[in-house]
């Protein structure tokens, strides 16, 4: 005999998972007010994490950057903070101009080559004109990929017309080759087609409001104090508060950058000044093995294209392990007045200058 619908005993499985997430929104509910009654002040305001720091993000470049149709941006021409001074055409201030003449060195790069966390008498490229006695113009930019350091130096070579161009990079340069946006900024990218490097994103879209950045679940979660605290424990905030937009699968930089070589020889041949390809090495390589190998094996690979190119290259990794103590010539992330003079020296000594 059939019994009735109503008479049917309910599923237990539904109602137990039911039970289930009730208790664990319950617990973490009791957690997050638990952690703001501990901080007190985040009781009684509820901001959300994620849109806070892109908006201070946005704020803070705003006055150390200008827009830039082709580069994405560029320093802030006239932009001064403590050690920091930015010339009137938006290069770091390298010093006061040797008395020698010639043909200037143009240095261009990312956050290492612009000197990130050191004045600017202690960045490589103002080390490096005290050791030649060679005006060298610091042209790096924080944040650039590889992509926008080539296209960094096309712009600049014709101005300046130097006699050589130190094109300094790190391995993460070339990952950012892939990306369309990096920290709320966006860039030029290249796409590859019929085996050659093709400019988009030209001209780059101004920078985004933060507002319109955030994801569903930072448009949510980003209000926990409790979900912020754990992610701020396990270092995972980088891609979390980071507004980047990704164009090409992993591993695409690599080929990418080793096609802009080609452009990077052509600049030499167009300009006659010598290009150096310089490889320097983030903080990360001396604590992670498994990371170093990685980084290493990118950089030497691009090294290696840039010399089928018949461009000069110099790896710092092997000057570096020579001082037994490489972690020693960091601040935190960028290198100290210490760590620049050691590039600075390897750089001269590549390019064939002598103390004066």
């Amino acid at each position: 005999m059939n019994m009735p619908d109503a008479q049917r005993p309910r599923p237990e499985l539904p109602r137990r998972i039911l039970l289930v997430l009730a208790s664990v929104l319950v617990s973490l509910g009791v957690l997050e007010l638990g952690l703001r009654t501990w901080f007190w002040g985040y009781l009684f305001t509820w901001p959300n994490f994620v849109l806070d720091a892109r908006t201070v993000l946005t704020d803070g470049d705003a006055g150390r950057y200008v827009h830039d149709d082709r580069l994405g941006h560029v320093p802030r021409a006239g932009h001064a903070a403590p050690g920091v001074t930015i010339e009137a055409d938006g290069r770091r201030s390298t010093g006061a101009l040797p008395a020698t003449s010639g043909a200037p060195i143009l240095a261009v790069g990312d956050s290492f080559t612009f000197g990130a966390e050191v004045a600017d008498q202690e960045t490589w490229p103002s080390l490096l004109q005290r050791i030649t006695g060679r005006r060298v113009l610091n042209g790096g930019v924080n944040g650039y990929g590889f992509d926008q350091i080539v296209l960094r130096a096309e712009a600049l070579a014709p101005v300046y017309k130097p006699g050589a161009i130190v094109v300094a990079f790190i391995a993460d340069d070339i990952r950012r080759t892939e990306m369309r946006r990096l920290w709320s900024a966006d860039k030029p990218y290249f796409d590859i087609d019929t085996g050659k490097p093709v400019l988009r994103n030209v001209p780059v879209p101004p920078r985004a409001d933060p507002r319109t950045t955030l994801t569903f679940w930072q448009q949510t979660l980003g209000y926990s104090l409790l979900f912020d605290f754990i992610l701020r424990r396990l270092d995972l905030l980088h891609d979390w508060f980071g507004d980047h937009i990704r164009v090409h699968p992993a591993g695409t930089g690599e080929r990418i950058s080793c096609l802009l070589t080609e452009r990077l020889a052509q600049l030499q041949r167009s300009t006659g000044a010598r290009v150096l390809m310089v490889a320097e090495y983030d903080p990360v390589v001396w604590d992670d093995p498994a990371f170093a190998t990685k980084q290493r094996e990118m950089t030497g690979a691009l090294l290696g294209c840039a010399q089928k190119q018949g461009l000069a290259t110099l790896d710092s990794y092997d000057a570096m392990v020579s001082t037994a103590k490489p972690r020693a010539l960091y601040v935190l992330w960028h290198m100290n007045d210490a760590g620049n003079r050691l590039i600075a020296g390897l750089v001269a000594k590549t390019l064939g200058d002598k103390n004066n």
